[in-house]
């Protein structure tokens, strides 16, 4: 893992009469921020960190401070296993991204439901082989899996833009999981909407004067509170 945080990214061309937003995000979360910042016209300067971070949570609020280079930036993570420590920057809310994805009531009725649900998201589905199994050392100590794995029953997709690649890829982990996939559709809504009051919050944030306004567009709709959109699968 690198010392050194990911090179800032702008959303927005090169004028400078609208001020820039640092957005430290991780980087599970970076790609899609920078895709509804260019859509809403937002004038954000996105810091990646390495989503690899997520293994280490006690070292997010460090690179985090590493990684700002103005007063007050906004941080693109939910608490993510940090206790507390992001809490004096604007972050997003809920105790980790599928909260912020899904929504904090639907998370907490899936785990309710069934404790033992391992969440999956689009970016854990396209690199569980890398963030996850090589990650634990699993990859040359396949013998460990029921060590980290044995108490799972059930594997949810929280599905951001699902694509037949993307669902072959989830059916697979849920087999060697050894149980039921269930997709959870929640496309990109509440993570646009946890940005936007987050930038709100901040203070107005106005489009670049250059670029022209964007389109009016109707967000993805999210899965409903309390009654997901369920597919059930590899049963």
């Amino acid at each position: 893992m690198s010392n050194s945080p990911t090179a800032p990214t702008s959303t927005t061309g090169s004028s400078t009469s609208s001020p820039s937003v640092e957005v430290i995000a991780c980087g599970a979360l970076a790609a899609h921020i920078r895709k509804i910042a260019t859509r809403r016209n937002w004038p954000l300067v996105v810091r990646p960190l390495p989503a690899s971070l997520h293994n280490r949570p006690q070292k997010i609020p460090e690179y985090t401070e590493r990684a700002r280079s103005s007063a007050r930036p906004v941080l693109a993570y939910a608490d993510c296993g940090t206790y507390g420590k992001l809490d004096d920057s604007p972050r997003l809310p809920g105790l980790h991204c599928y909260d912020v994805y899904a929504g904090e009531e639907v998370i907490a009725k899936l785990l309710e439901e069934e404790p033992g649900t391992y969440l999956l998201t689009d970016y854990l589905v396209r690199t569980f082989d890398r963030t996850v199994l090589k990650s634990l050392g699993l990859d040359s100590h396949p013998e460990l899996w029921p060590d980290y794995f044995g108490h799972y029953t059930r594997v949810v997709w929280l599905a951001q833009a699902p694509t037949p690649s993307l669902e072959a890829e989830a059916e697979r982990i849920a087999t060697l999981f050894g149980l039921p996939l269930t997709t959870v559709p929640t496309g990109l809504a509440g993570l646009e909407s946890a940005l936007a009051a987050l930038l709100e919050g901040i203070g107005p944030v106005s489009p670049r004067a250059n670029r022209a306004s964007p389109v009016a567009h109707r967000a993805n709709t999210p899965a409903q509170v309390g009654a997901p959109e369920v597919k059930a699968g590899n049963k």
